[in-house]
């Protein structure tokens, strides 16, 4: 029993383990994919911004807002005002002459069909829209 020596097992290196990264980085994706959807927050302006005292008052040049209702029926509503297809195009052709670059805002309602939607986009691109953007509200549960 001369030389009694005890070797202790080596022990194995750690890994490092990636699930916590994957988690961190799922997190993140998540929350900017939620946020990203808030970005343009100007889309519909709730009101028109007061001019300045020395401002040049608005031209016909400048950009508006016409806004049509698309209710469950099927009827688009211009201005409190329900029209048929000649009426609206006829409506929103008056409306554009006077600001070009006026933005028409489509709201349609849940119920209404896609064959409306589309006869309300036609009407606006017969009446000459050139900007033109269909926004769907979506009631909270």
């Amino acid at each position: 029993m001369a030389g009694l020596t005890l070797k202790r097992p080596t022990r194995p290196r750690a890994l490092i383990s990636l699930v916590p990264m994957i988690d961190v980085m799922l997190i993140l994706l998540v929350f900017f994919m939620v946020t990203s959807t808030y970005l343009n927050l100007d889309m519909i302006p709730a009101a028109r911004r007061a001019e300045a005292p020395g401002a040049p008052p608005s031209g016909p040049g400048e950009s508006g807002t016409v806004m049509i209702r698309l209710g469950a029926d099927g009827v688009p509503v211009l201005r409190g005002r329900a029209m048929g297809g000649a009426a609206l195009t006829a409506a929103l052709a008056g409306v554009l002459a006077e600001t070009p670059l006026a933005q028409v805002i489509v709201l349609p309602s849940g119920a209404a069909t896609t064959q409306a939607l589309v006869s309300v986009m036609d009407a606006a691109a017969q009446a000459g829209a050139v900007r033109l953007r269909v926004v769907r509200l979506e009631a909270r549960p």
